[in-house]
């Protein structure tokens, strides 16, 4: 059995999605106002025109300890196909062969049917002509027309990351003395970095690609006028997508505002622009959002927000801001299954969500509070803005504490059948005492819940994912002293 089909998990029969108790008299957006009425003006593109671009094999995979094999990303692309994403960046060949054959395994996925023909399948390379080879032999290997991938050519709008990061191969590549690295000012890398990138695009094109993308790491720090001076550079030679990485997950709202619009106007007319953001400060989905709204067309999202750090921005976050709070619904998308998705990346990441993560947390759809479970029973709307059947996800009342008697009542009149054969009548009494034993049963339960040990073998399986720095320096005098 695939981890994927035993993950279909079967919840209990309290366990139910909400119909209205009510029928409402008043249409629901005069009773309660929708968020999209204080939305001003936007740029959205048609929704058809707007792509989920997913990175949760090849950029999610770079979060600490998390490792999938071929066969589990094969498995993974099936199913985001099979949901409607558009864009899958899938490996980055050059660095494993288990990120070459999960490349082939995808790829001939798709030429025999199983990975829709329309997802462009990609890969990562750096702006070097080893990298865009190694995409080609991989390819080829197995008989594929490299063209059938995309690459993706890596380089840097920042300032820091030209200088203090690649510095040293920018002057090595120019045929300067590496004594220079320091002294030289900015605007010589700004140059030497337009001719790195602009030789990878145009190398990949002459390789036979047809589709290059080319990536500004830390594009959210670096100088808006440079970022449009490199871009049509790597245009005129043969770019076809700009990918604009807030790789720190440092923008703010406003500076989506300030980069996005001017980059739209910059570029030609309907050209491709990715919003890749990861979420350090947590607002990565919002963000990319927003960026969609001036005109961005690519949502560069990870499943579950996996990736480096605190992950990148979430792909069932940014596809229900955008249908729940922009009204920008995508064509064909299937969200419907983003709580099935959620739990098939826990089971092949190891790294499980916090129950009340938005959208699909095991628990966002759960209620125990009496004064909030009393409105959920006459209308859902009342508490809960997205009905769970929308992300396949399931309503539950979960009792103890703060439980009331609506909540009670309301699992008793769905189960009057099974009790009314078992001779138990529903009434006020009956109710009265479920409350107060529910409550003194959780209660109860306080005296030796076990969540330090619970909590404690969460974080243990946490830290094995990986290899640990004392595992490393342990393998280094185990080996070290094999060698003398």
């Amino acid at each position: 059995m695939s981890f994927l089909a035993s993950n279909q998990s079967k919840l209990g029969q309290s366990c139910r999605n909400m119909n209205p108790m009510i029928e409402l008299r008043e249409p629901l957006e005069k009773l309660a106002i929708p968020p999209s009425s204080f939305i001003g003006k936007t740029n959205f593109r048609a929704p058809k025109d707007i792509k989920v671009y997913d990175d949760t094999l090849r950029d999610g995979e770079q979060m600490p300890g998390v490792a999938f094999s071929p066969e589990q990303k094969l498995e993974l692309a099936i199913m985001l196909s099979d949901m409607g994403v558009h864009v899958m960046d899938v490996a980055f060949p050059v660095v494993s062969e288990s990120d070459r054959k999960g490349l082939q395994l995808i790829a001939k996925a798709q030429m025999d049917g199983r990975i829709r023909p329309d997802v462009e399948i990609l890969a990562m390379c750096r702006s070097n002509h080893g990298d865009i080879d190694a995409v080609v032999d991989t390819m080829k290997e197995v008989g594929a027309n490299p063209d059938q991938v995309s690459v993706l050519v890596l380089s840097t709008i920042s300032d820091l990351h030209m200088k203090y990061k690649n510095g040293q191969f920018l002057l090595k590549r120019e045929g300067r003395d590496q004594k220079e690295w320091l002294d030289l000012p900015v605007e010589f890398y700004r140059r030497a970095n337009i001719n790195m990138i602009t030789d990878g695009v145009a190398y990949a094109r002459d390789r036979g690609f047809s589709r290059v993308e080319f990536a500004a790491e830390d594009a959210s720090r670096g100088s808006l006028e440079y970022a449009i001076e490199w871009a049509k550079e790597c245009i005129k030679y043969g770019g076809t997508r700009f990918c604009f990485s807030d790789t720190c997950g440092v923008l703010t709202p406003e500076a989506v505002d300030h980069y996005f619009p001017a980059l739209v106007k910059a570029l030609p007319a309907g050209f491709e622009l990715t919003a890749h953001f990861h979420d350090d400060f947590g607002i990565g989905a919002y963000n990319c959002a927003r960026a969609l709204s001036h005109g961005a067309s690519h949502a560069g999202v990870t499943a579950n927000s996996i990736g480096e750090r605190a992950g990148n921005a979430s792909l069932q976050l940014t596809v229900m801001i955008l249908k729940e709070m922009y009204g920008v619904e995508l064509p064909g998308f299937r969200y419907d299954r983003l709580v099935e998705l959620r739990r098939a990346i826990e089971r092949a990441s190891g790294i499980p969500l916090a129950p009340h993560t938005p959208i699909v947390g095991e628990g966002v759809f759960a209620h125990e509070s009496g004064i909030h479970t009393a409105g959920i029973v006459i209308h859902p709307a009342i508490y809960q803005f997205i009905r769970e059947e929308t992300v396949g996800g399931d309503h539950r009342f979960v009792f103890g504490k703060h439980s009331g008697a609506a909540a009670v009542e309301s699992v008793l009149e769905e189960n009057r059948s099974v009790l009314n054969k078992a001779g138990v009548e529903i009434n006020e009494e009956l109710v009265k005492t479920l409350v107060g034993m529910v409550k003194d049963l959780r209660e109860a339960r306080l005296v030796d819940h076990g969540h330090e040990k619970a909590i404690d073998e969460h974080y243990r399986l946490y830290h094995a994912l990986g290899i640990t720095e004392e595992e490393l320096v342990s393998l280094a005098l185990e080996n070290g002293k094999k060698g003398k």
